[in-house]
């Protein structure tokens, strides 16, 4: 965990799949004068201690969403500005169920409720192409990576961008880089946004191979409390491949 910045409110950043807390390093000169700022890596990911892995906690979401809970108390912080990544939308939505007097605002970036299809909802996937990519992780965790971080990042396979989400992937220990996926591709939160009544921002990219724009929409329209900005930035990081634009937009919804 890292803790900078100055300023009377916090700024709480948490990072998506595959991926751990360096890759706000664009975004977080932006709010570093104005807002303490709080980093942490999920077990398995970036520099945290995977001994700390516990099988039954993190077979939900519910058990990530906790780990912020537990984050917010050691700081003794309350009505925080929660900005998550990816999965990690969800994860802030569960963890504001569970403790709302922590949450001031919060963030999705790229957020999913549901990937998967179902009747009278779209997710982007089957459950077949699910259970495909899982299998192929469990089997090639190298080459899944190498293939994955392109169409994640929405850039070429030499990119830099890309390059980052690879490497990121190939850091993370094998067997739980498997597990978190599990838990991220076949969560199902759907029912949870109802509940979810702090200010919110969702920020949706252009041509996002994982949360395309009806998956941005439903979360938005499920919220009852949200704004829905469609970016410029393509892809699935934005914080990495459009990092002043997700500073602005932040910015100008912080400042309402």
């Amino acid at each position: 965990m890292k803790v900078f910045g100055t300023g009377v409110e916090t700024l709480v950043f948490a990072h998506g799949y595959g991926c751990d807390q360096s890759m706000w390093r664009h975004v977080t000169p932006a709010f570093e004068k104005m807002y303490k700022i709080v980093l942490f890596d999920y077990v398995g990911s970036g520099l945290s201690d995977v001994s700390e892995f516990d099988r039954n906690r993190y077979s939900t979401l519910r058990g990530y969403a906790q780990d912020i809970n537990d984050i917010l108390d050691e700081l003794d912080l309350k009505h925080v500005h929660f900005v998550g990544h990816s999965v990690s939308s969800m994860i802030g939505a569960l963890a504001f169920l569970e403790r709302p007097e922590h949450f001031k605002t919060i963030t999705m970036i790229g957020p999913s409720a549901c990937y998967i299809n179902s009747e009278g909802y779209v997710g982007g996937f089957e459950r077949a192409d699910i259970d495909g990519l899982l299998e192929t992780l469990e089997s090639n965790h190298v080459a899944w990576s190498a293939t994955m971080a392109p169409v994640i990042m929405g850039y070429p396979p030499d990119s830099e961008y890309s390059n980052e989400l690879d490497a990121s992937f190939c850091r993370m220990d094998p067997f739980l880089a498997n597990h978190f996926a599990r838990v991220t591709f076949l969560s199902d939160n759907r029912a949870d946004l109802a509940g979810v009544t702090a200010k919110t921002l969702v920020l949706q990219c252009q041509h996002d191979a994982i949360a395309g724009m009806v998956v941005g929409e439903y979360v938005h329209r499920s919220l009852p409390n949200s704004q829905f900005v469609v970016m410029d930035a393509t892809g699935h990081c934005p914080h990495i491949s459009s990092p002043k634009e997700v500073a602005r937009e932040l910015q100008a919804f912080l400042q309402q």
